[in-house]
């Protein structure tokens, strides 16, 4: 078995990107499986496997995730959306690199991509939240439910290489995601 090699990126979008330029980001960027998590003024979508529709737009914010990349996405103003790409697989061309020494944790390049941070989400009932949290079957959050077959909600540290300090935490996926 080959081991993938592990090359940490995180850019800014080029240009604000309107909402049909977002889309068809999203779909570039979305491998299987990709889940969602959508951001109102009023509401969020909670986690959910189907990528956003027109229907959706305008949202304040938003962020695609998979064992590659965490796309995150912005409302700006006059409806264009601000990006920013967390990737274990190099440079993209629709982002400008933010700094050049980027680690990441876990690394260890043996289990990779398979390995990262466990993840929790909320229990459904969390009483702090006024409705109930939603995640798709399809999707493990560690509430011991696992059947062994799902992949599991996990995270990933984006470390800057000169200050050694973790910039961003990227949501992702562990286990069965190829």
């Amino acid at each position: 078995m080959q081991i993938e090699e592990m090359r940490p990126f995180v850019g800014v979008g080029k240009e604000l990107l309107s909402r049909l330029k977002l889309q068809n980001l999203i779909t570039k960027l979305a491998i299987e499986p990709s889940y969602y998590f959508l951001r109102w003024t009023h509401k969020v979508s909670g986690i959910r496997e189907e990528q956003p529709t027109e229907i959706d737009f305008p949202m304040t914010e938003g962020q695609m995730f998979n064992h590659k990349y965490e796309l995150r996405w912005k409302l700006q103003h006059d409806h264009l959306y601000n990006v920013l790409l967390l990737s274990i697989a190099g440079e993209h061309s629709d982002f400008t690199p933010i700094g050049n020494s980027w680690k990441v944790e876990p690394n260890n390049q043996e289990k990779f991509p398979d390995y990262a941070y466990p993840a929790y989400g909320y229990r459904r009932n969390e009483v702090r939240f006024p409705k109930e949290f939603i995640y798709p079957k399809s999707l493990d959050v560690r509430h011991g439910e696992d059947d062994g077959d799902k992949p599991l909600l996990a995270q990933r540290y984006f470390i800057d290489g000169e200050t050694s300090a973790v910039q961003f935490v990227a949501l992702t996926l562990e286990g069965k995601h190829k």
